[in-house]
């Protein structure tokens, strides 16, 4: 494939990516808050959250569960009601009315699921019936065992596909500008890709073409529903989080790369991490011609060569985020960067604003 379609910018520029078209080139990364009120409805607090950081050129939300289903941490927002998608209708608006875009990460979080923190009817599913080894944090925030899942039967797989169809056009119905699949961090879309947690017989597991199934025909179908041009995917090639062991990352992620090239998706957002033989961005760069947002633990200066190299359409920031809400204009001016308080990343201590709303914007 060579190198994908980009050129030599600043992080300040303008850039399109797909349909949407970004007024600078720095993406607030999607990142787990656990704010979402009664029935996993995004709330006014969220909203204020998100349009205080519309100053990026993009804004990618919280992991959102398709269906109850696809649920497994504590007070995470929903896209599947008409009460959620009215909540996310106020964010949306929020955003919006600043000048910023913003579209809706979706997350199924498959077997990496604690029972207590989802509804008592909703199961817990996964390609295979291996449960996942890290434990999650409850209601109460402390570790807990997973569930054991349930492995999905081949004639269900089609309908786990049209809940993220429909899903994505909840998110367009809500305001999104799109939406990003969430295929990174041992959830479905990754368990299905592993060697380890995809033991399956059927068309949906076995070879790499075969584990990449489930991915690619969800990404098409999310294209189908809301138009290519507003999908984007996330993936971390080679991440151990939530008990993923591939036994050949290089191989899966290329087969995946190069079966979704064609599909016209607005872009590849990687988690950039070390991984054996080679780099990762090298690896996307070889198989994929669209656009690429790249994450990993960079600085601005760092963004910033990466940026006029050509090896990214535009970066992402997710921690600095948290306690910047104007991070744009804090790298704009060259100002020293707050730092966030961990202890209130998931639970504002009896008030959701708290480590969430009241970080202040820099004194001018």
């Amino acid at each position: 494939m060579g190198e994908a379609a980009t050129i030599q910018a600043d992080i300040f520029d303008p850039v399109e990516l797909g349909d949407i078209q970004l007024a600078n080139r720095i993406v607030m990364a999607p990142m787990t808050r656990d704010r979402a009120g009664p029935g996993d409805v995004p709330t006014e607090v969220m909203a204020q959250y998100y349009s205080q950081r519309a100053g990026a050129g993009l804004i990618v939300t919280e992991g959102t569960q398709p269906s109850p289903t696809g649920k497994g941490y504590w007070r995470t927002p929903g896209i599947h009601s008409a009460a959620q998608v009215e909540g996310w209708r106020k964010v949306a608006e929020a955003v919006h009315a600043q000048g910023g875009k913003i579209v809706m990460q979706l997350m199924h979080v498959g077997r990496a699921a604690v029972a207590a923190n989802k509804d008592r009817s909703a199961e817990t599913v996964a390609p295979s019936a291996i449960a996942c080894p890290d434990p999650i944090p409850g209601p109460d925030g402390s570790l807990t065992a997973t569930a054991m899942p349930r492995a999905l039967a081949t004639e269900e797989i089609a309908g786990v596909i049209a809940e993220y169809a429909a899903a994505a056009r909840n998110a367009v119905a809500a305001g999104m500008d799109g939406v990003e699949l969430h295929c990174a961090s041992g959830y479905l879309p990754m368990q299905f890709l592993s060697s380890n947690s995809n033991r399956r017989t059927d068309r949906y597991g076995g070879s790499a073409e075969n584990r990449i199934r489930f991915v690619v025909e969800t990404l098409q179908a999310l294209a189908d529903a809301i138009g290519a041009g507003r999908v984007g995917f996330r993936i971390c090639p080679g991440v151990a989080f939530n008990g993923m062991a591939d036994v050949d990352p290089h191989e899966t992620y290329a087969a995946l790369l190069k079966a979704v090239d064609d599909l016209g998706l607005g872009y590849v957002h990687l988690i950039h991490i070390p991984l054996e033989g080679q780099d990762a961005l090298d690896l996307v760069h070889e198989h994929w011609s669209g656009p690429v947002i790249e994450n990993g633990g960079m600085t601005l200066e760092s963004a910033r060569d990466l940026l006029a190299q050509g090896r990214a359409a535009a970066v992402s920031f997710g921690y600095a985020f948290i306690a910047n809400p104007d991070l744009v204009e804090r790298f704009r001016k060259g100002v020293p960067l707050a730092k966030a308080s961990r202890a209130t990343f998931y639970s504002g201590a009896g008030d959701d604003r708290n480590g969430y709303t009241d970080y202040p914007n820099m004194e001018l």
